[in-house]
């Protein structure tokens, strides 16, 4: 469906910033992603739940289409 829409159906998550400093809650949105190490990159679909995580720790990573 949202292929069909030009959407890419993955997206690459690369975890660019510590989490020192930040709340705990911002930690455990990054363990939900997969992301645990500085460089670390994972792929996630497209979806609203993944967006929504994105969306809060926004400043602490770096997303791509894959």
């Amino acid at each position: 469906n949202r292929e069909a829409m030009g959407t890419p159906s993955n997206l690459s998550i690369t975890l660019k910033r510590s989490t020192i400093g930040h709340p705990d809650k911002m930690r455990v949105l990054l363990l939900g992603l997969g992301l645990r190490k500085i460089g670390q990159t994972v792929c996630r679909p497209n979806s609203d739940q993944v967006r929504g995580l994105v969306y809060k720790v926004r400043h602490l990573i770096e997303v791509s289409a894959s």
